[in-house]
């Protein structure tokens, strides 16, 4: 005996009330077969089209439920589903807290009024090309696979701390916005395997906060509008095993990402109008924003605030309004290309750390540079030390000496007058230590200098007998050096503008001698 909507009946009748469609889609269902309503005209099939469909298409929401809950046995030898194509489906869906044990694949199929699953648990369920007001299903458990492919949602889809045993797949769907400004509610969901939203057009707000996917997560395609809120894609505390793509997607061909597109394919690019926020993320192979749009208002920013992954490929194109923030993210390899980083203002790095630069296409250290500017309004040392250390690392001391040489003339500018002197005189001589060689130069430039003009000047001895022969070159070089004693200063006498140009000279000295020590200074503390 089979008990449901309050009639009991054998195993093998039908019930008494049903519908020509409803006895036909019970019969299906024993069977375990494709139940078809459609009629073969692709704009009267098309679920999310106007065109009525009448009481030979339809079926009450309860006996699908009566089905799908406490249906009839299966006939021998067969498995009992539920497989509907072009049915409409009148009345409210209402599996909360149940258990469903037979397959569900639905395809092509309208529901009048919203599906509700809080806290069921199902097998595998799939609705494909369906028209739903609403998915409510809030805590909802399978054990394999949830597709909803190509559905249209008008008022959302909630998913909230859902166990997903496999698969979640939203490729192509179409999901407007609920009430609270959400187009799919997710927050907390587990999914055991993939989490695919290919070319999926969300209009609100796609909220995946502390959601875990076991794969990965694929948004190749996607378009995500949510302009006059705060953000589009709010994945705080999202943790995925292998790789977040925000990435390209093929039209006619196989998906994208850093690959060439087969003939005849069409591109589409992640797009996204609105904030997207993936704040204390952990992603185990990469995140990748290869080719991605965003376009912010002022107020809006992608934030990537203390993310961790291994690669960060940011590939995509620069915003044009908003802010990019890295501050306190960790990543290993930094994938960039110069054209993708905003206008200075707009990017922020605090306590940003990679270990491995590789860009892709001509990255000048210039531009490195203002990329660092770009990122510290105010003067910071830590983005000109990172990046330094990183060039080091890779072998390229000569531009991590330029790197930190741009730190000091930056750090130059927050400083006093007379220390911005100070500061001038360290650059103009030996570059802060940074290039040595310099002082070098100006050392013999002064000394052929004073060469030239003490061979002209009038020199009597100190004392008439005892002095060593006159030599212009040992005396200019004894001025020059201020802690050795060549025995020529103390020996002549010169008067007037010579005593001036002595006293020039002896100056210069202690310049030099200082700057030096003090680039000496900072690389012996930088090794």
């Amino acid at each position: 005996m089979t008990e449901g909507t309050g009639v009991r009946i054998a195993s093998g009748d039908l019930p008494d009330d049903l519908t020509a469609a409803e006895a036909g889609m019970w019969q299906a269902f024993r069977n375990g077969s494709v139940y078809d309503l459609s009629s073969g005209d692709l704009a009267a099939d098309d679920p999310h089209g106007g065109h009525p469909w009448g009481p030979e298409r339809t079926v009450r929401a309860r006996i699908v439920c009566w089905l799908l809950l406490d249906g009839p046995p299966a006939l021998a030898g067969r498995v009992s589903s539920l497989k509907l194509v072009g049915v409409r489906i009148s009345g409210v869906v209402d599996l909360a807290g149940g258990q469903v044990t037979p397959y569900v694949e639905l395809t092509g199929c309208r529901f009048d009024q919203e599906i509700r699953l809080p806290e069921a648990r199902f097998t595998t369920v799939r609705l494909v090309d369906c028209a739903v007001p609403r998915l409510e299903a809030a805590r909802v458990h399978t054990e394999g696979d949830l597709h909803l492919p190509r559905c249209r949602f008008q008022s959302g889809v909630r998913l909230t701390d859902a166990q997903i045993g496999t698969d979640l797949l939203l490729n192509q769907a179409i999901v407007y916005r609920d009430r609270s400004g959400r187009s799919i509610a997710a927050d907390g969901m587990t999914v055991g395997q993939d989490l695919q939203a290919e070319m999926l057009e969300s209009h609100g707000e796609l909220s995946l906060r502390g959601a875990q996917v076991g794969v990965s997560l694929s948004l190749r395609g996607a378009r995500l509008a949510n302009p006059h809120a705060r953000f589009a894609l709010n994945a705080p505390q999202l943790t995925v095993e292998r790789t977040l793509y925000l990435t390209p997607a093929g039209v006619g061909g196989p998906a994208l990402s850093g690959t060439t597109p087969a003939h005849g394919t069409r591109i589409q690019r992640f797009e996204c109008r609105g904030g997207v926020r993936l704040d204390d993320g952990r992603f185990g192979d990469a995140v990748d924003l290869e080719r991605a749009r965003f376009a912010f208002t002022d107020d809006q920013e992608l934030s990537l605030r203390r993310v961790q992954t291994p690669e960060l490929r940011f590939l995509g194109d620069k915003p044009q309004r908003g802010k990019v923030v890295l501050s306190g993210a960790r990543v290993v390899n930094l994938v960039d290309r110069a054209s993708s980083w905003p206008e200075a203002g707009d990017l922020h790095m605090g306590g940003f750390t990679y270990e491995n630069l590789v860009p892709q296409g001509p990255f000048p250290l210039t531009r490195r540079l203002d990329w660092v500017a770009a990122a510290t309004a105010e003067y910071a040392p830590e983005p000109y030390e990172r990046l330094a250390s990183v060039l080091r690392s890779a072998g390229e001391d000569e531009d991590a000496r330029e790197v930190l040489l741009a730190k000091q003339r930056r750090r130059r500018e927050t400083l006093p007058p007379a220390a911005k002197v100070w500061g001038f005189a360290q650059d103009w001589t030996v570059a802060y230590g940074y290039r040595p060689g310099r002082a070098a130069v100006w050392m013999a430039v002064l000394w052929a200098a004073g060469t030239l003009a003490f061979a002209h000047a009038d020199h009597p001895p100190v004392s008439p007998g005892g002095h060593p022969a006159w030599s212009p070159a040992l005396f200019t070089l004894d001025l020059l050096l201020p802690v050795i004693d060549l025995g020529q200063t103390g020996q002549w006498q010169l008067r007037g503008g010579w005593q001036w140009l002595t006293t020039a000279m002896i100056l210069a000295g202690w310049v030099l001698a200082t700057t030096v020590a003090a680039g000496a200074t900072r690389l012996l503390r930088r090794s």
